[in-house]
């Protein structure tokens, strides 16, 4: 193989990989000016509290949206949602949620806070919330579901397992005759009725810093190829 040829091949490769490295890089970027931006908006709806109605839940405009809301209703006789695979203290568990009847509005997914698991994984069991309640907290867009594979939820026991949050197929799977809320409710911790909880936003997922810092990597890996490129191709041009 002839050294211009071989010079060309490598630096084909080289391009391909930092084209590879830059593009993570800004993917990463990206995901990090998304997260910061979430953060902002949802600390400076925590800071203010000023209470809207829990009815703001079904309003599709604002599904992406963050707002304190407080108001009363029931809490829905079908059996509790566990969403799998929740992290919290570095203790591994499960995140309850139920399904809560506003007294004006759309029925909403309700976060009733966090639950260890035993070795043996035995589920919990979580009793029913059968009294009128009066309810407050961070109406928020569902927990990323990542890459959506397999079924998101199937029936254990006396309570249904998720491996993420689908608004879609909670409602039908437990038979709903409407569909749930766009957004969730994330329970004030204050309120004595639920678990382990607080309005932390990434519990498992990575915060805006280490999405810059891998970006950082990334854009680092491919200034290291081209720079390795550069430098093989001026050693090979000054061979005689």
């Amino acid at each position: 193989m002839s050294r211009n040829r071989t010079l060309v091949i490598g630096w084909v490769a080289a391009l391909v990989a930092i084209a590879l490295f830059v593009n993570l890089g800004l993917w990463q970027s990206r995901r990090a000016v998304e997260k910061q931006a979430m953060l902002d908006a949802a600390a400076a709806v925590m800071a203010d509290r000023t209470p809207q109605p829990l009815s703001l839940a079904g309003d599709a405009a604002r599904a992406r949206e963050y707002d304190w809301v407080a108001g009363s209703g029931t809490f829905d006789a079908r059996d509790a949602l566990l969403l799998d695979n929740q992290q919290r203290n570095r203790r591994a568990g499960v995140r309850v949620y139920r399904i809560f009847v506003p007294a004006q509005g759309a029925p909403m997914l309700v976060d009733l806070g966090w639950l260890p698991l035993s070795g043996d994984r035995k589920l919990p069991g979580i009793p029913n919330l059968d009294a009128p309640q009066a309810l407050r907290g961070l109406l928020v867009p569902p927990p990323s579901s990542g890459l959506a594979l397999g079924p998101a939820m199937a029936k254990q026991g006396d309570v249904w397992l998720m491996t993420r949050v689908d608004l879609a197929a909670i409602a039908s799977e437990t038979g709903l005759s409407v569909p749930l809320a766009p957004r969730v409710l994330r329970l004030d911790p204050d309120l004595r009725i639920g678990y382990e909880r607080d309005l932390e936003l990434l519990p498992n997922t990575l915060p805006p810093d280490q999405h810059r810092g891998y970006a950082v990597q990334w854009f680092a890996l491919a200034a290291a190829v081209l720079a390795t490129a550069l430098i093989l191709t001026f050693r090979k041009r000054r061979r005689p």
